[in-house]
């Protein structure tokens, strides 16, 4: 999988600029690269813990796919606990759908796959040069 170097340092320093909200988006691209990723509101009850994506976001996201817009392939979130491991809230809300989720924190970021539900695959990425 490869993510641009751009975007995975706009999502790192989006993750330290918000050191006691957890941080949220959907991530757009194909099977084997993130394109791009779009912030969206955390609607969680409290965000300091958990993360929801707003519905009408990711409604609408969906809704630009039928029309010819870049796939949904996951999301992101962070943890400002700083541990970029899935916890067992994510997991609660692992679908096993294939879908990608990005952990960052101010420092680090991880991939990972959902394959069956409640569970998690690491997934390897390469951070590549986008042309100018």
């Amino acid at each position: 999988m490869e993510i641009s170097s751009t975007l995975l340092a706009g999502l790192l320093n989006e993750a330290q600029l918000s050191p006691t909200r957890e941080i949220c988006g959907l991530l757009f691209g194909t099977a084997d690269r993130i394109d791009t990723a779009q912030a969206c509101p955390n609607v969680a009850p409290d965000p300091s813990r958990h993360f929801e994506i707003d519905p009408a976001a990711l409604f609408a996201a969906h809704r630009a796919v039928r029309t010819g817009g870049t796939a949904v392939i996951g999301h992101y979130h962070s943890h400002p606990s700083g541990v970029a491991n899935p916890s067992a809230r994510d997991a609660e809300g692992a679908m096993g759908d294939d879908a990608l989720w990005l952990i960052v924190t101010a420092g680090e970021a991880r991939l990972w796959q959902t394959r069956l539900p409640g569970t998690f695959v690491a997934v390897e990425y390469s951070a590549v040069a986008t042309p100018d």
